[in-house]
């Protein structure tokens, strides 16, 4: 589909989704030189794809799933990132995870102010993610559903069944696949850090 020497549009929303995911740093250029070249060989062996430099259509298709369509501000190197969305008045006081689901970015605020940001997932129209004001009922750092028998590591339950945890499938694969409900993370380190500093009683609040 594309290789190094190209260029157009294309190429600038190929530099533009692997700025996203933190493999192109530069300002998408709509060039497709050395920088490209090894933003996408990182990527490719990152995902166990033939590490050639060149984007396929399966390095492509792989690279839309993890990613969003880019804004226009994105396209033109202007990185306000969509953790920046509008967040909801609700999560504005005390401690709150206040998740997105237009943005797809969870955000843990004390008391209005931003303390972490990550990428999310969230179930299937047939297993819909809920959406409202809810509370950490309680935490499980190594839990194994008890319904699906996966792991979910640093699970944080806020409805049900329904919890904030990291999902090794959302690290892979990307907006590919989706959750049975719960808010998927895949950065580790991240989720990490969040799990520490939770409790329960926490807000959650979820929407659009």
């Amino acid at each position: 589909m594309m290789a190094p020497g190209a260029t157009g549009e294309r190429v600038r929303e190929l530099q533009a989704r692997l700025r996203q995911i933190g493999w192109f740093d530069a300002r998408p250029s709509g060039t497709y030189g050395p920088l490209t070249a090894k933003a996408v060989r990182g990527f490719q062996s990152k995902r166990g794809l033939v590490a050639t430099g060149s984007t396929d259509t399966v390095t492509w298709q792989r690279l839309l799933g993890m990613t969003m369509t880019p804004t226009r501000d994105e396209l033109a190197g202007e990185y306000a990132s969509r953790a920046k969305a509008k967040l909801h008045e609700r999560c504005m006081t005390g401690r709150v995870m206040c998740v997105s689901k237009t943005s797809r970015t969870l955000s843990w605020l004390i008391d209005g102010k931003v303390q972490l940001t990550m990428d999310v997932r969230f179930g299937s129209q047939y297993t819909p993610t809920r959406e409202g004001v809810f509370n950490v009922g309680w935490k499980s750092r190594d839990h194994i559903s008890t319904i699906y028998h996966t792991p979910m590591p640093y699970a944080m339950f806020f409805s049900g069944g329904q919890a904030v945890h990291y999902s090794s499938d959302f690290a892979s694969r990307g907006y590919n696949g989706s959750s049975h409900g719960c808010v998927n993370v895949r950065d580790k380190a991240a989720i990490s850090a969040l799990f520490d500093q939770v409790r329960a009683g926490d807000k959650v609040v979820v929407y659009w």
